[in-house]
């Protein structure tokens, strides 16, 4: 867990700084800078869709972890734990949930927040988790400093994410083949890509609901070593 705690601090760092940043920031100057993390967001999922060897399985798991997902309400959740905080501790309509959500799924789908709790859960090497928080820190000051406080709090959504791929990674070991981690993170990337849709608001995709995706590739792989075979 080590790994995930330097990756919620660094994040909690880099919001801090990025909203105390955020008041001397035209508006002119966030909506150009949001579309340029957008730009960015779409290549970055993009670059991890196109990794896939099996695109029929990536379209298998968005549709069955979408379901999953809606089902669930974990987009609904995720807000309701925005509102939440934003009751608690926010002063500004809307900036701590819509910063706690895009952060959130942000830094909770892609392969190094899913490669580095395997790593970290498999053999306790969090290299992958301590590169990953000085990007997070990073991405956090500029995210921060658009969408506002809410990024510091989408620490907590990582804690849990990477913390639970951590602790139940041990179990999944013998399923965890190299070619079910590429199709993991491909389906990763697909995400990544519907983010940056949100966040150059061209239309609005409940990401959160389609999370369950990312893990699909893991119970196919089950199914087709002890079912179909």
């Amino acid at each position: 867990m080590l790994g995930t705690i330097v990756n919620i601090i660094a994040i909690a760092a880099g919001g801090t700084i990025g909203t105390f940043l955020k008041r001397g920031i035209p508006e002119r100057y966030k909506i150009i800078i949001m579309q340029g993390i957008g730009l960015s967001v779409l290549i970055i999922g993009l670059s991890g869709a196109l990794e896939t060897d099996n695109t029929l399985l990536m379209i298998f798991s968005v549709v069955i972890g979408s379901i999953i997902g809606e089902t669930v309400k974990i987009e609904e959740r995720l807000e309701g734990l925005g509102e939440w905080l934003e009751n608690k501790f926010g002063n500004e309509e809307g900036g701590i949930v819509k910063g706690f959500v895009t952060a959130s799924l942000v830094y909770c789908i892609g392969a190094m927040a899913i490669m580095g709790a395997l790593e970290s859960g498999l053999t306790g090497d969090h290299k992958i988790l301590y590169n990953k928080s000085l990007l997070d820190g990073v991405t956090a000051i500029i995210f921060a400093s658009t969408l506002g406080i809410g990024v510091v709090f989408s620490g907590i959504a990582v804690f849990i994410y990477q913390g639970l791929i951590t602790i139940t990674a041990a179990s999944i070991k013998p399923f965890l083949t190299e070619c079910v981690i590429r199709e993991m993170s491909a389906v990763g990337g697909l995400l990544i890509m519907a983010i940056s849709f949100n966040i150059m608001e061209i239309k609005k995709i409940r990401v959160g609901n389609m999370l369950p995706a990312v893990f699909i590739p893991v119970f196919y792989y089950i199914l087709q070593l002890y079912i179909l075979n």
